[in-house]
C-alpha cells in the first residue's frame, strides 16, 4: 500500500483527526506495516504494550478472559481502528488477545515514534492528550455498562 494510502487512513483515525498532512506523513513513514493470516495472533492479554496498531484492513477478533476464566470475544476492530492506544504514550498490559479472523494488515505504531510527533510537533500534544483522555473517560463508561456481564 502507498504512503498516501496510510495517511488517508490515519487521518481518519479519532485519534489523529485534525493533525496537518505532515505530521500524519511522520506517522505513516515510521510505522511498520504488517500482515497478519487468518487465525494469527497480534498480541496476547496481559502483555506488556509497547506499540499500537491501526487495522488496516481485515478484521481482529478482541478476546478477554472472562469471570469464568475462559476466552470471550468481547469485540471485533475493523480498517481505522485504533489498538492500545495508550501505548504510544506509556508502558501498559494489553487488555485483550486480538486474533485476526481473516487475512487483515495493520500499522504498528511504536511509543518512540509517537513521543518523536510530539517532540518535533509541541502544538499538537495538548490536543492528543485531551483526545486520550476523552476516549479513556468513554471507555471507563462503556466498562461500567458492561460490568454486569463479569458479575
Amino acid at each position: 500500500m502507498a504512503l498516501s494510502d496510510d495517511i488517508r487512513l490515519l487521518a481518519n483515525v479519532p485519534l489523529f483527526s485534525g493533525l496537518g498532512e505532515d505530521q500524519l506523513r511522520l506517522i505513516a513513514f515510521g510505522a511498520e506495516r504488517r500482515h497478519l493470516a487468518s487465525g494469527q495472533t497480534l498480541f496476547r492479554e496481559k502483555s506488556p504494550a509497547e506499540c499500537a496498531y491501526v487495522v488496516a484492513s481485515g478484521d481482529v477478533a478482541l478476546n478477554a478472559t472472562g469471570r469464568s476464566g475462559k476466552s470471550e470475544v468481547a469485540g471485533h476492530a475493523g480498517p481505522g481502528t485504533l489498538l492500545s492506544e495508550l501505548a504510544m504514550v506509556t508502558l501498559v498490559e494489553r487488555k485483550f488477545t486480538a486474533v485476526a479472523t481473516q487475512d487483515s494488515e495493520v500499522i504498528r505504531i511504536s511509543r518512540a515514534l509517537f513521543h518523536r510527533l510530539l517532540e518535533e510537533y509541541p502544538d499538537i500534544a495538548a490536543a492528543v492528550e485531551s483526545r486520550i483522555r476523552d476516549n479513556l473517560a468513554a471507555m471507563a463508561t462503556q466498562a461500567a455498562a458492561m460490568q454486569h456481564r463479569f458479575d
